[in-house]
């Protein structure tokens, strides 16, 4: 399982899977909706996807001694491995935007999503519709992902649609805390978001490997 990782991770990926990690320092930027630098980092591991297929990569693996259901627990490890990348360096942007900048006037006057455990909740619900509609998707076939990816964007962006709209109705304004206020609340939106992560990624994963077992390559 760990060479099959580092055959994703060194021969499979496409280089802008990692160059999109960086997407996660988007939390700096004001006046821009930063919920979808998460979609960047998806569109990297796309590439990859499509580079591996391009080279045939899942019929090379298959023929090797290892299980096939190793092939997608190996997809999907990679496929975290960059996510969580992005997440932590994401993180550490939020937590200085929440600290040290936390009354800077260019976020405060920020009419779009603000930086907190919020929006890391809202960006941890994108990677695990990705790791269900796209990874999962991909699976049913293990070569067609187009339609999997257009579902992935539209499911996005709904969510990002969503982030964006609801701290604007009155009562739900909370959700665009700056710094530490309304924590309780915060820290249960993020917690919701580490949650659908888990479940999203773990049922998709569990059933990419049932249908990949059925598809004869």
């Amino acid at each position: 399982m760990i060479k099959l990782l580092k055959k994703e991770m060194k021969l499979a990926a496409s280089p802008l899977s990692y160059i999109f990690i960086v997407f996660g320092l988007m939390a700096f930027v004001p006046g821009y909706p930063i919920l979808v630098s998460s979609f960047f980092v998806c569109l990297g591991l796309f590439q990859s996807f499509q580079n591996a297929r391009e080279e045939n990569d899942i019929t090379y693996t298959a023929l090797l001694p290892v299980a096939k259901g190793d092939i997608v627990r190996a997809k999907y490890a990679f496929c975290i491995v960059v996510e969580l990348g992005y997440f932590a360096l994401t993180s550490v942007a939020v937590l200085i935007r929440m600290t040290l900048l936390s009354e800077a006037t260019v976020y405060r006057n920020n009419a779009l999503m603000n930086a907190n455990l919020v929006y890391l909740g809202f960006v941890l619900l994108i990677l695990g519709l990705f790791n269900l509609i796209f990874v999962g998707g991909f699976f049913k076939t293990a070569y067609k992902f187009a339609k999997p990816f257009v579902a992935f964007i539209v499911a996005a962006f709904v969510v990002v649609g969503i982030g964006e709209t609801l701290f604007h109705i009155p009562v739900l304004s909370a959700l665009n805390a700056f710094g530490f206020e309304h924590i309780g609340l915060q820290v249960s939106v993020f917690m919701v978001g580490i949650a659908s992560f888990a479940l999203l990624t773990v049922v998709s994963m569990h059933r990419s490997i049932k249908n990949f077992e059925k598809i004869d390559l």
